[in-house]
């Protein structure tokens, strides 16, 4: 790129944004004269290895290991190992059983969504944010009204921005309150959290009872009389900005391409055999599905799991195109790709980064979409914009509680302590950006608490008629394929299992962030975080000498990789284009 003329290149990297043990870096190119992110790439600097270790390990064992992957959803893992078990082994839980796990899970929505939201992503909205990066954002907020002050008590969008101030903020201090009830509310159904200690192949450990359900309850009314005013506050906040700062649609706006793989099994359809996955999986309380310029090309797991591909690209590795074919047929008699999770083999290759070749251990995961022959770099929406566009126009969901029309998601709250029965309605967005990826984290608070309400409704039937065995026997078969689809908090989830021998002959777990942080892979396609971030218009009022990137960080946050909750910068004050090797973490420029 050039410097002459009216344009000024800088580069400015962020590197640890805590994402995974804190190996997520944003490397840019900023033109400060246009005001625009002109290039973006992500690394991440950590090789975990989970495919290589899982090898030769008892397959019984797969959801035990695979929740260490992550201290924050490593509950997500468990349950998508113990769905590919089950696939594997060739057994159904018992009804109570997935009741259970759907409560566990609903909490770990509710948990991880309001902890990230109000103890993270609300700093970057925060009085002492805004003031630092837009003081003439925060001047007008002082004198604009809250929409829904009567709801959530706020009186100006200056008041909800000081309310999110970190440790001193009262919204941000409820906030940690409700993350602690919603964490117990896993425990009862889970064992303890993050790292369950009841869910088993065939079901779960825990002793079903009333009093059990009735624990769990007695926290989500409170939740959900917390949920009543968290989303009316959100959305008088992300509002305001679009008025404040015209044109800030644009900032983390990317093409719709989003990917959602389902959650909540309905166990009265579901019995994980690889034969029926459409249909269990059209049934899920969540509908999986890929979107695609705002059309929902697909919500057959089957043609999901065929879509999938890992590619190479800019990413530490060497090919496996030539090794082992596990796979060759599904069981419906589909080819399998060698590029398929299923048939892939690790081989990581350390060596220097390089933005020019590669730069990163995140590999590219793609879809294949055949009817236009692309590999397409779906994003999650941060988990839950993906999984209500895809609900929404899948139009499949009815709980009562919560139903899709088609064009939108209504949820409906009863009666709670301090606030009368209330309906939200998420509806489609006209953009995939930074504030819808954000409005839709506390949509989808109010989704798993109203889906819980129907999980308990349905575990009390069961424990009333005396249906409380919550294990089915199994046998390790000596050869078998399996596969889980789930949502982790932030988006696409899936597992892929090979047996042979009674031993795991290849493991694959592929997690939202391998998705949205993935790099530009073999067709030069970048991912999700560095297509978002490219091309991003600044908005942030300071210059290069006390630049932040707000705009930047709201946009990476937007995603929720995995509870960024600190970032150093490598700045200085900033350097003129030229070819160098970046520093791997936040040294400071001398």
């Amino acid at each position: 790129m050039s410097t002459a003329g009216t344009s000024k290149i800088v580069e400015m990297s962020w590197d640890p944004i805590t994402r995974i043990v804190g190996s997520l870096g944003i490397y840019t190119k900023i033109d400060f004269q246009n005001r625009k992110v002109m290039e973006c790439h992500t690394t991440s600097s950590i090789f975990r290895g989970y495919s290589v270790f899982m090898r030769g390990k008892d397959p019984k064992d797969a959801h035990f290991i695979t929740s260490r992957i992550c201290g924050i959803c490593g509950d997500n893992h468990a349950t998508c190992a113990v769905y590919a078990q089950n696939m594997a082994f060739g057994i159904k839980p018992p009804h109570i059983a997935e009741w259970i796990i759907n409560l566990a899970e609903a909490s770990e929505y509710m948990f991880d969504h309001n902890l990230f939201q109000d103890n993270l992503v609300g700093v970057d909205f925060c009085e002492q944010m805004v003031k630092e990066t837009n003081p003439g954002v925060f001047n007008k907020a002082e004198k604009t009204e809250a929409p829904g002050a009567s709801i959530h008590g706020y009186k100006t969008i200056a008041d909800i921005m000081r309310s999110l101030n970190p440790f001193q903020g009262e919204f941000y201090r409820e906030a940690l309150q409700m993350s602690r009830l919603s964490r117990e509310m896993y425990c009862l159904m889970g064992g303890r959290h993050v790292h369950p200690s009841t869910l088993y192949p065939g079901g779960v450990g825990t002793v079903p009872s009333v009093q059990l359900f009735t624990e769990y309850q007695s926290r989500l009314m409170r939740y959900i009389d917390f949920v009543k005013r968290v989303v009316p506050l959100h959305d008088d906040l992300f509002n305001f900005f679009y008025e404040a700062l015209p044109g800030y649609e644009q900032v983390g706006n990317r093409r719709i391409l989003l990917g959602c793989w389902g959650s909540f099994q309905d166990p009265d359809v579901c019995d994980f055999k690889y034969e029926n996955m459409n249909k269990w999986g059209q049934a899920m309380f969540v509908t999986p599905g890929i979107v695609v310029d705002g059309k929902l090309l697909t919500t057959d797991l089957v043609d999901i799991n065929l879509g999938m591909r890992i590619l190479l690209g800019h990413s530490f590795y060497e090919d496996w195109q030539s090794s082992e074919t596990f796979v060759k047929t599904d069981p419906l008699g589909n080819p399998i790709d060698q590029r398929h999770p299923w048939n892939q083999t690790t081989h990581p290759k350390p060596q220097k980064r390089s933005f020019d070749d590669k730069y990163t251990w995140v590999m590219s995961p793609r879809w294949f979409d055949k009817s236009s022959g692309q590999h397409l770099a779906l994003d999650t929406g941060g988990g839950p914009l993906a999984r209500f566009w895809v609900t929404a126009l899948a139009g499949k969901v009815d709980l009562g509680y919560v139903k899709a029309t088609g064009q939108s998601v209504k949820i409906r709250l009863p009666k709670t302590m301090h606030q009368p029965e209330m309906e939200f309605e998420w509806k489609i967005p006209r953009w995939s950006n930074t504030l819808e990826r954000n409005r839709a984290r506390s949509y989808f608070q109010a989704y798993a608490a109203a889906a819980a309400l129907h999980f308990l409704e349905k575990g009390f039937a069961e424990v009333y008629a005396g249906r409380i065995r919550t294990i089915t026997p199994y046998q390790v078969p000596e050869e078998a394929i399996g596969c889980g689809f789930h949502e982790a908090v932030r988006g696409v989830l899936s597992h892929h299992v090979v047996i042979r021998d009674r031993k795991i002959a290849n493991y694959h777990p592929y997690p939202p962030t391998p998705w949205n942080a993935s790099p530009r892979d073999s067709f030069g396609t970048p991912g999700p975080y560095e297509d978002a971030v490219q091309g991003l218009p600044l908005f942030e009022e300071n210059g290069p000498e006390k630049f932040k990137g707000i705009d930047i960080m709201r946009t990476v946050r937007s995603f929720d990789p995995c509870l960024p909750c600190g970032v150093h910068m490598y700045l200085g004050p900033g350097k003129e284009l030229q070819v160098h090797h970046a520093p791997m973490f936040g040294i400071q420029n001398g």
